[in-house]
Parts: C-alpha cells; structure tokens; sequence
C-alpha cells in the first residue's frame, strides 16, 4: 500500500510542474505585465525600462519560470494589481468561505445521493425508481449555473426563504450567535444548489451498483439460505455497493472547484470562485494566476486520494 501512495506521490510531481509551465505561459499571454499594478499612471518611460529590469521582466521566459516557483516555495505570490495587497493576503481572505462551502456542499451531497442510491437500487422499476432516475437525468442536463438561477429566483426572491448575496448579515457582530446564524443561513442556499447537482452522478453509480449485487451468486446463495431481506441489503449488498462510492470522495473535490466558480458568482458570495471571475474581468493576472495553479493542485489532489481510496477497496489496482 504504501509503495503504492509514494509511486501515486512521485507521478504527481511531473504533473503539477507541468500544469505550472502551462499556466504561467498561458499568464504571460495575457496582456499586461507584473507592473500594470505597481505603477502610477504618467510613469517616466526611462523608470518604466529601469523597473523592468529590476523585475527581471526582460529575461527570458524560463528564467522567469524559476523564478516564479521559487517565490511560490516561498509563499510568494506576487501582488495584486486591483487590490494593491499580496496575492496571498486577497486569497486568505476568500478561502475560508470556499471552504466552508464546499464541506455544506460535500456533507449534503452525501445526505442526500446515498439514501436516493439505496431505495432506487432496491426498489428499481418501480414508480418510485423511475422518478429518482427521472430526477438525475433532468439533473444531467442542466447547466449549474442555470440551476443556481433557479434556486435564487424561487427561494431567494419569491419565497424570501435565503439571503441572496453575501456570506453573512452587514450588522452582524463576528463572535456572536447571530453571526454564526447568519453565516449558516447564507452559506444553506449554494450549497444545497450545488448538492442537488452533485447528487445525481452518485445516485446513478449507487443505484447500478446495488441492481448488479442483487444478482451476484453469493446473494442467490445468502437468499437460498433463507437469510431475510433486510439481512441480505445490511449484511451483503449495502456494503459491498458503499464501498466504491467512497472512492469518488476525491473526484467529488475536483466537481466542487467547478461548481463554487459558477455558484460564488451567481449568489455574490465572497470566495475564491468570485474572485476568479472577478480576477478575470479586471485583468488581475497574478491573482488569476495563483487561483488556477490552486485550483489546479486541489484537482491533482484530488484524483490522488480516489486513487488511494480505490486501492484500498480494491487491491489490484495496487499491482497493476
């Protein structure tokens, strides 16, 4: 197991090195450059050629490459031309909100795919079954951030049941009951908008997983036993279909960078994806920059730990 995590581990490095030779090129496409935000209008042109020399702006690109990763080894980022602060300083402060999102986001996923999965798998070809597939279908076909619409249109704006923008209440006093309330109450709406998206992959992967075990010789055996119903779903199916879900836990991280772009956006909720967007609009590079090589690593690490999970589950994907 575990040559098989170091083996995972050493693969993983090539491929973060060459996501960051990907993205830095496609940075230094962009127009403009690290001084667009350091300096004033009516600059002298002369002090504008000196600057970036100092910068090291004029060297090559692979030059600049190496000096780029040494900066981000060393918590570096670069400086934000909108906000006039370290990159790091502006992602900080939107991290935490995209964190909490996205654990809402994965808890409800879970709450709500595993018992959908379940009396689908076992009741399949019933009206009831049909309606939960008929369910993940529709949720295949739309787009999220038309669903986000949705959500805020009727639960926002007509039934005034959530708040529609922010993270939490402007007279709301950090430390208190009520700010934590209000956090909870603006963090509900875009994560259930997102779960409701997220759930249909895993319903579909439960329900086929327990219709397949339901036939496997070792149920017709535990049934020709006379093992009970409810026995054979506990003791045989259940636990033989959960195990693989788990293993999407990881990927689930990867649907979640997607997801929290389109969702911060769409209910102005201040996190990482907002900030992307917003990045993009303003030009912001280095910000850009920074959050796709995040997003990027957060992907990586995510396939990782389906991997490991996978392996687990099941060993021979070890020796292969």
């Amino acid at each position: 197991m575990w040559k098989f995590i170091i083996r995972r581990l050493l693969i993983m490095i090539p491929q973060i090195a060459i996501l960051s030779i990907f993205i830095f090129i496609l940075a230094k496409l962009m127009p403009g450059d690290a001084l667009t935000g350091m300096i004033e209008p009516g600059v002298d042109p002369a002090r504008l050629v000196e600057l970036r020399e100092q910068l090291g702006l004029n060297n090559p690109w692979y030059v600049q490459y190496i000096d780029w990763v040494k900066n981000i080894f060393q918590g570096d980022f670069g400086r934000s031309f909108q906000f006039k602060v370290p990159v790091t300083t502006v992602i900080g402060e939107r991290l935490a909100n995209t964190f909490w999102l996205s654990l809402a986001t994965l808890i409800l996923t879970y709450l709500l795919a595993i018992p959908l999965g379940i009396i689908s798998g076992r009741y399949n070809d019933t009206w009831i079954d049909r309606l939960v597939t008929g369910y993940t279908y529709v949720g295949f076909a739309i787009p999220i951030f038309i669903f986000g619409l949705i959500m805020v249109w009727v639960f926002g704006f007509q039934l005034n049941w959530f708040p529609t923008s922010g993270s939490v209440s402007p007279n709301a006093v950090p430390g208190t009951f009520d700010y934590v309330l209000s956090k909870i109450r603006h963090l509900l709406l875009p994560a259930l908008s997102m779960s409701l998206i997220a759930v249909v992959g895993t319903v579909q992967y439960l329900r086929n997983e327990i219709i397949d075990t339901k036939h496997k010789d070792f149920i017709i055996t535990a049934r020709s036993k006379g093992a009970s119903e409810s026995r054979i779903y506990n003791r045989h199916i259940l636990r033989n279909s959960l195990i693989p879900i788990a293993a999407f836990f990881g990927y689930e991280i990867t649907g979640l960078i997607g997801g929290t772009i389109f969702i911060e956006s769409i209910f102005s909720y201040p996190g990482m994806g907002q900030l992307f967007i917003q990045s993009i609009h303003l030009r912001d590079f280095s910000v850009v920059t920074a959050l796709v090589l995040l997003f990027g690593v957060a992907a990586v690490l995510g396939a990782l730990l389906s991997d490991i999970i996978l392996s687990y589950v099941d060993p021979r994907i070890r020796i292969k």
